[in-house]
C-alpha cells in the first residue's frame, strides 16, 4: 500500500508593501446606524435615525452619506426588497407592541434602553440587507441609504454599473 505524504510546502506569495499593508481596502461598504432623535408629541411622536454611509463600491453614486430614517421606512424598504428582488430579506426587529401599551412605568418605545436596542438591530438589519450582492442592485436600497426623501413612488429597477 502506498503511503501519502501532505504537502507542506508554502505557497510564493507577492511581497507586500506599506500601501498594500496599510492602504483602503479594495471594497468596502460601512454603515453605521445612530444618533436616534424622538420628534413630535402624542400619537404623531416617533424615533428618527441617522444612517450613515461610507462606501467606494462602484456601484453608490455617493461615496459618503448621512440620511435619517424611521423603523418605518426600513418596513418598507423591507417590502421592497421582498417583492422586487430574488433576495432573502432577514427580519426587522419587531414592532414592540407590548410597549406601546397606556399606564406602563417607562416611556415604552421611547425609552432610552429601547431606542437602543433597536438601533443596533436596525444597524445589523441594514448591513445584512446592504451587504448581499443582488440587494446592492436595487434601487429602493440605494434611495433609502444615500437620498435624503424616500420617493415611495418610484418605478422599481435594477442600478447599472457606470
Amino acid at each position: 500500500m502506498a503511503e501519502t505524504v501532505a504537502d507542506t510546502r508554502r505557497l510564493i506569495s507577492k511581497p507586500q508593501n506599506l500601501n498594500d499593508a496599510y492602504g483602503p481596502p479594495s471594497n468596502f461598504l460601512e454603515i453605521d446606524v445612530g444618533n436616534p432623535q424622538t420628534v413630535g408629541v402624542g400619537r404623531g411622536r416617533f424615533t428618527t435615525y441617522e444612517i450613515r454611509v461610507k462606501t467606494n463600491l462602484p456601484i453608490f453614486k455617493l461615496k459618503e452619506s448621512t440620511v435619517r430614517r424611521r423603523y418605518s421606512d426600513f418596513e418598507w424598504l423591507r417590502n421592497e426588497l421582498e417583492r422586487e428582488s430574488k433576495v432573502v430579506v432577514p427580519p426587522l426587529p419587531g414592532k414592540a407592541l407590548l410597549r406601546q401599551l397606556p399606564f406602563r412605568g417607562d416611556d415604552g418605545i421611547f425609552d432610552d434602553s429601547f431606542i437602543e436596542e433597536r438601533k443596533q438591530a436596525l444597524e445589523q438589519f441594514i448591513n445584512k440587507v446592504a451587504g448581499h450582492p443582488l440587494a446592492q442592485n436595487e434601487r429602493c436600497l440605494h434611495m433609502f441609504l444615500q437620498d435624503e426623501v424616500i420617493d415611495k413612488n418610484y418605478t422599481p429597477s435594477k442600478i447599472r454599473h457606470t
